[in-house]
């Protein structure tokens, strides 16, 4: 597993994958597989998809951890980088289907739907992490402030269950705000015992303690 992990072919693999619900959806609305609102099915499948890929990025460094396959990492950016990808495909399409691009009217929807609110305070802090995850910010910022800032995806995370959860709360359906509720609270809280867990443990070695990977 650790050696196709490694392989030369494992990212561009990766990245045709993640591009999968993107031609699926082109497909779709090309043949008018989208049912009866299709600019409405757009805007829910790509914050649907911003959804999961959220997931799959904050669950690389548990499976990284429970399998010792510190390979898993070097995916951790692409894949953060399909999250703001898609959640800049959700605002356009609000954007564009909703609002018609007009600007005054997108302000005064942010401004009035607490939902749409935190939606876009979700994709501000996206912003701020996809500008910062290459190489040269890294080194710009230093190690510490850059992993300190990018802790912001745990904001990110709140914000979008949030947004999914008032975005649902009108027509009172709540099992896939649930759902996609539980699996975030698990990988957050698996980061919470860790971190916990590595401050009580006893000192190993000659002095030293055990630091968290």
């Amino acid at each position: 597993m650790r050696k196709h992990l490694l392989h030369p072919a494992a990212k561009p693999l990766l990245f045709v994958l993640c591009l999968l619900p993107l031609a699926w959806l082109t497909y779709a609305a090309a043949t008018d597989r989208l049912g009866a609102n299709p600019d409405e099915a757009l805007i829910r499948a790509t914050g649907d998809w911003t959804l999961r890929a959220l997931c799959v990025v904050l669950a690389v460094t548990p499976l990284r951890v429970m399998t010792a396959s510190p390979q898993l990492a070097r995916f951790r950016r692409m894949l953060g980088l399909f999250v703001f990808f898609y959640a800049l495909l959700h605002l356009m399409s609000y954007s564009g289907f909703d609002m018609g691009f007009d600007l005054g009217e997108i302000a005064r929807d942010i401004a009035k739907r607490p939902f749409i609110l935190v939606g876009f305070l979700a994709f501000c802090l996206l912003v701020l992490l996809a500008a910062t995850s290459c190489n040269r910010a890294i080194r710009a910022l230093g190690g510490r402030l850059w992993q300190a800032l990018h802790r912001a995806v745990y904001g990110v995370a709140g914000l979008a269950i949030l947004h999914f959860f008032w975005m649902r709360s009108g027509k009172n359906d709540f099992a896939e705000v649930a759902v996609y509720g539980a699996i975030l609270t698990a990988l957050l809280g698996w980061r919470l015992w860790r971190r916990m867990a590595f401050r009580t443990a006893p000192p190993v070695g000659r002095g030293k303690t055990a630091t968290p990977s």
